[in-house]
């Protein structure tokens, strides 16, 4: 007898693997699942722009990876004695301008240089709805908190973001060709949308997604995260305490979804391998001295040097720094 709705997820025209370069970009949700790969030696780049939520901002945010321009003191604003980026998250908001824009140019050059070089791209989006400054009509990534009266407030429609990204991905496979784009939808709720507004940004996203993984079915896979989250985990010891983001418990869950399904066999490989080494770093034992954990300790240093001869890219360098001072 099933007991919840079961999300089956069609069979993906590519696979992730560990040894190869990702980008992710979008919501808090590509955070969530970027620290995850990023914990098992995936070669990732998270959020060179800090957290991201619409379609707009985020495509603009890829297009500055295509063609970097340094960011100069005429493209910040400052209020009250912070300076902040239209185009960024308020991690890279600093007291000091000049930190302010080392910090933004610092990530953009090093993100654009490894663009070229990217096997995979995984953009979660979180809502339809934008906002524009009045003074120039731009749609900015964050408001930074200033006065609401500042921008106007508005949703995408499918026919605007199906065209904005249909460009720009032809941008991206210009540049590389071999690139792969995974699209996800932010299981996270927007309420002050309210709850029909919620649907009507999530499901525009979602329409959106669809034409363009029609359009491009060998390059461009969708993984359901959001519909997981709605279905699968239609409960809320799922929800996090403010009743709107995903638990840990529920994030472990669409990550093990997301295993299951995206990565190649070899790399799921390498992760049970893994998971193994992080146990045996975080073992205590009862017998520090002991011959047996000395041996056990030889024998976990030798399970990495067999992960690394076979994928160098695999970096357990700190790990066995870990290992060896078991040994002292």
């Amino acid at each position: 007898m099933e007991l919840y709705t079961h999300i089956p997820i069609p069979k993906a025209p590519f696979l992730f693997s560990c040894t190869e370069r990702m980008l992710l970009l979008g919501s808090c949700f590509a955070e969530n699942i970027g620290t995850r790969l990023a914990g098992n030696k995936f070669n990732v780049d998270i959020n060179p722009f800090g957290t991201l939520y619409n379609p707009a901002s985020i495509a603009a945010a890829l297009r500055m990876l295509l063609h970097p321009e340094r960011f100069t003191a005429g493209d910040l604003l400052q209020q009250g004695g912070v300076y902040h980026s239209f185009a960024h998250h308020s991690r890279f908001s600093s007291t000091s301008e000049k930190e302010c824009l080392e910090n933004i140019n610092d990530r953009l050059f090093a993100s654009a240089g490894k663009l070229r070089s990217t096997a995979y791209l995984v953009v979660t989006l979180g809502t339809a709805y934008v906002y524009r400054l009045k003074s120039s009509g731009e749609v900015v990534a964050n408001c930074h908190k200033l006065p609401e009266k500042m921008f106007d407030r508005s949703m995408l429609s499918v026919t605007e973001i199906v065209s904005e990204w249909k460009e720009l991905l032809l941008s991206l496979w210009e540049q590389n060709p071999e690139l792969k784009i995974l699209f996800t939808v932010s299981p996270i709720r927007h309420w002050k949308d309210g709850a029909h507004g919620n649907q009507l940004s999530k499901a525009t996203l979602l329409l959106a997604i669809d034409e363009l993984q029609a359009a491009y079915p060998e390059r461009i896979a969708y993984f359901p995260a959001y519909e997981i989250m709605m279905d699968e985990l239609r409960d809320y010891r799922f929800y996090a305490t403010d009743m709107l983001h995903p638990s840990e418990l529920a994030i472990d869950y669409i990550w093990q979804r997301f295993t299951e399904n995206f990565l190649s066999d070899e790399t799921k490989g390498i992760l049970k391998e893994w998971a193994e080494i992080q146990k045996a770093i975080n073992h205590r034992p009862f017998q520090p001295e002991s011959d047996a954990y000395k041996r056990f300790i030889s024998q976990t240093l030798l399970k990495m040097e067999r992960i690394n001869e076979k994928f160098p890219s695999f970096d357990l360098t700190k790990e066995k720094e870990i290992i060896k001072s078991k040994l002292m």
